[in-house]
């Protein structure tokens, strides 16, 4: 199969599956290598919309977990109304949201945070600000994400994508770069999948 093919299989193939796009494959590929959702837990996704990550988390944690997802793009409320209500949606900046309202929210501190997030796209040094929502996404950590919990974010592979993933490495037990096969074959992204946080001292 073709990569061109293999892309049009994945649009397709969400489609035919009722996901609203074809990063839900992303999330699927990233859980059967690495396991990082578990059912009954509590996931965070940052950077939800347009609620494919949600559809695939809620469908991992099932009927006894919880799914907070944030974005600074609206969902629409048909949408929210299909995802019931085990997911919980805020309309926010990541830069200004408050831990402990999603702890809150959650009904406790998370077991996995996700961020697909992206900056808006010139197609030239992108990967600076994609390395600084990362940097926040790290920033958020110590207060929302429990000991031994697992990480997946996104961030465009330039000179910065190293350093980044060393300073990943320094609070979790593993930390490695993943390319899923859903990812278009011209795009630069790449996630980064921490898994077994050790820098976290607030009680649950």
């Amino acid at each position: 199969m073709t990569t061109r093919k293999l892309h049009d299989h994945f649009f397709l193939q969400a489609k035919a599956e009722g996901y609203l796009a074809r990063s839900a494959y992303k999330l699927k590929e990233i859980q059967d290598r690495k396991r990082i959702i578990r059912a009954g837990g509590r996931v965070l996704d940052l950077g939800c919309a347009p609620g494919a990550w949600l559809q695939v988390a809620l469908e991992l944690v099932g009927p006894k977990g919880v799914v907070v997802g944030i974005d600074l793009t609206e969902i629409p409320p048909r949408t929210l109304e299909e995802f019931g209500p085990n997911v919980r949606i805020k309309q926010a900046d990541v830069y200004k949201i408050d831990p402990e309202e999603l702890i809150a929210v959650a009904g406790g501190r998370f077991d996995t945070v996700l961020s697909d997030m992206a900056p808006n796209t010139s197609g030239s040094g992108d990967d600076y600000p994609s390395e600084r929502l990362c940097r926040r996404v790290l920033e958020l950590l110590p207060p929302l994400l429990k000991p031994g919990g697992h990480l997946a974010m996104k961030i465009f592979e330039g000179e910065l994508y190293p350093a980044l993933v060393r300073d990943t490495a320094k609070v979790f037990k593993a930390a490695k770069g993943f390319k899923p096969e859903a990812s278009r074959e011209m795009s630069r992204e790449i996630y980064i999948i921490g898994q077994g946080y050790m820098r976290s001292k607030k009680k649950d």
